[in-house]
């Protein structure tokens, strides 16, 4: 991602153009991937107060902020600020204000957490981020939603029929298509009534969400999603040649990244979130957004702002990515430095989630209880009987694997906190599965393992032969991989098979 959005500047300094392939390749991206956060996402994961009240409240204390700390600048008669009014630091302010869907998502995706619970919590502060930027377009622009717009509620009982359609579109080429027929319609039918055709796209996946076969469309758009998704971070920084002075300010700017990170820690421990879980939120929303881009474009057009000021937000975009990426990669550590100033700020009451645990004499633990994970439950408790707990971070799941009578707990295996959630849990355990989907997953709760100093066994899933090494690195004892595994046992139960045939 860094390294594009680099490529981008350096096309850009050798006089490269981007033109309208590059722009439709990341408009693209961009619906493709909001279409696909639709999917997983829950219009109830929206209404949590510490979703919508900590997204309106930063807002609010992000654009009083960057107000005062534009005025502040324009005293010193610095380029492109120098004899600024109120009314155009206020726009400037709420440029600054968002962090980017495109990145938070493209983190998450990476580290496969996009449905742990902090980023479910990330992505809805994005929503409602998407929503005040839909109203401020709206409004500048002079173009209110249309009378049809109300139309749209039509797309819910029509839920109904998509349901249908997807259910006979098969596991191939028919299920991709399909997916890019309702993102591109989506987006185009709420551009239609002159809503942000982005947040169409969004609202469409949702209506999907709830489907057995959402999650299997999602991975099969991934593949075009992040090849169209290149685009995007080559035209951020193809955007506007820099100059020093927009390179000056752009930096300036960056300077008040960390306390707009600190506001929305702070809010979200406000509102009873663990430590951690509000350190790992605010961490994906820790950079600035290609709103920056889109307000800049419609100032300039309607001569509020100097045409600079779009290198201004373009650089600044890309140099907050690029700072933003390795502390996220480094970002548990950080936690552990951290942790007592942090644990320092957590509310007494817990959220529903992040509750402590109570468990009985659990000796076998499964994280991840999705298709792999529920069958070795199922399989391990033959052997232990009432002694083995699932664990997994997705509350349809968590709900599901309880109706069929498992014993099943919401948790996040990546998060350091989980284990202070149940203290006595590890020194009771023979065996722990890792049946998470991704890799840097199992690889992340591996190493929350190595630091509380785990002396049971580990056994992991992986998919590929070079994920096995940095498994056993991390002290894994037995790495599964899944299609290898399966081969073997397809070829026994087949001997079997053919036994029995023979002795009959």
């Amino acid at each position: 991602m860094v390294g594009f959005l680099l490529a981008g500047f350096v096309l850009n300094a050798a006089g490269a153009e981007g033109g309208d392939f590059l722009r439709i390749t990341a408009d693209l991206g961009v619906t493709l991937l909001l279409f696909t956060i639709g999917l997983k996402l829950r219009v109830k994961a929206l209404l949590p107060p510490y979703i919508w009240g900590v997204a309106i409240l930063h807002m609010a204390l992000v654009v009083g902020l960057m107000t005062l700390f534009v005025l502040f600048l324009a005293s010193f008669s610095l380029p492109l600020v120098s004899g600024i009014n109120l009314q155009t630091a206020l726009i400037i302010a709420f440029a600054l204000t968002f962090s980017s869907t495109v990145f938070a998502v493209k983190i998450l995706d990476q580290v496969g957490s996009s449905g742990s619970f902090y980023g479910l919590i990330a992505i809805g502060v994005l929503i409602m981020q998407d929503i005040a930027a839909v109203a401020f377009l709206a409004v500048s622009a002079g173009k209110l939603p249309s009378l049809w717009a109300f139309g749209l509620l039509a797309l819910i009982p029509l839920r109904y029929l998509l349901f249908a359609i997807l259910s006979r579109t098969g596991h191939g080429e028919l299920l991709v298509l399909y997916g890019f027929v309702l993102a591109l319609g989506g987006a185009d039918l709420f551009e239609l009534v002159n809503l942000k055709g982005d947040l169409g796209a969004l609202v469409v996946g949702m209506l999907l969400a709830g489907h057995p076969k959402s999650n299997e469309m999602a991975k099969n758009l991934l593949g075009f999603k992040e090849l169209f998704l290149v685009g995007f971070f080559l035209s951020v920084g193809m955007a506007v040649p820099p100059s020093w002075n927009a390179i000056l300010l752009a930096c300036l700017f960056l300077l008040v990244l960390p306390i707009k990170t600190a506001l929305y820690f702070g809010l979200f421990a406000a509102f009873k979130l663990r430590a951690s879980t509000s350190w790992r939120s605010s961490l994906v929303l820790a950079n600035y957004s290609e709103f920056g881009l889109i307000v800049g474009s419609v100032s300039v057009a309607a001569g509020w702002l100097a045409a600079e000021w779009m290198a201004v937000f373009a650089i600044l975009l890309s140099l907050s990515f690029i700072g933003a990426a390795p502390i996220i990669d480094n970002g548990e550590r950080l936690y552990t430095l951290w942790r007592p100033r942090f644990k320092r700020m957590e509310r007494k009451q817990r959220l529903t989630g992040e509750e402590d645990i109570q468990v009985g004499d659990v000796q076998v633990l499964v994280f991840g209880m999705g298709r792999v994970g529920s069958s070795v439950y199922d399989s391990l408790t033959v052997d232990f009987p009432g002694k083995v707990l699932g664990v997994d971070m997705d509350d349809f799941q968590v709900e599901r694997r309880l109706a069929q009578g498992q014993q099943v707990v919401k948790g996040d295996a990546t998060n350091p906190d989980f284990w202070s959630r149940a203290p006595d849990l590890a020194a009771k355990l023979k065996w722990v599965i890792l049946a998470l989907p991704r890799h840097p997953a199992n690889l992340a709760a591996a190493e929350r393992l190595r630091e509380i100093g785990f002396e049971g066994r580990i056994a992991s899933t992986s998919k590929f032969k070079d994920e096995i090494s940095s498994l056993k690195k991390l002290g894994v004892n037995f790495v599964f991989n899944i299609y290898t595994e399966a081969g073997k046992g397809f070829a026994e139960d087949l001997k079997q098979h053919f036994n029995t045939l023979d002795k009959a």
